[in-house]
């Protein structure tokens, strides 16, 4: 650019010696001719160039709004996958809390079931063990009563058997043996 107005310069210098075109350095007189020539020399020269950073900012724009709205395509699509998968881990707890109370209400009625037959084994055995009781107690009741008896009728006998009553008794258990052979 530098060039261009050095350019510039040397034509009007050469120009003005010549007596034709030359630059006039009165600021009121030529003030609006410097400045057309400069916004000329500008637009002509800066057109591409500043075509070419502002086409190159709006693409860059245009590229970071389109990334943008992938991110924003991208994040919205995770987060319907996040939501997704919490409903589902949401129903997986409800089953496995549902599972766990099905389970606990059947191990609940097990334990009340055997507690029931153990209570109904205890009765019987108990019972069992009651009667066996009993009747070992009748039994020793039995020997007991039948030891006094015995005790009772041994010491009774040599009061009542006289010598008459012996010998009776002898000669009829002598009479039976006899008799039965």
């Amino acid at each position: 650019m530098g060039s261009i107005f050095w350019l510039i310069a040397e034509v009007g210098a050469v120009a003005s010696e010549e007596g034709g075109f030359g630059i006039n350095f009165n600021i009121l007189e030529t003030n609006i001719i410097n400045l057309a020539i400069v916004i000329a020399i500008l637009v002509y020269f800066g057109r591409s160039f500043l075509g070419k950073v502002l086409a190159e900012r709006r693409s860059n724009i245009e590229t970071e709004i389109t990334e943008a709205e992938q991110r924003k395509q991208q994040a919205a699509a995770a987060l319907a996958d996040e939501q997704q998968k919490l409903a589902q881990a949401q129903q997986e707890a409800a089953r496995i809390r549902a599972q766990a109370e099905e389970r606990a209400t059947a191990a609940r009625k097990a334990i009340l079931d055997q507690a029931e037959k153990d209570i109904q084994r205890l009765r019987e055995s108990v019972s069992q063990d009651v009667n066996t009781e009993r009747e070992r107690a009748i039994a020793e009741l039995r020997q007991q009563i039948a030891v006094l008896a015995l005790q009772k009728a041994e010491s009774d006998l040599p009061s009542r058997l006289n010598d008459d009553v012996q010998r009776n008794i002898i000669d009829r258990s002598i009479a039976m043996l006899g008799g039965a052979s």
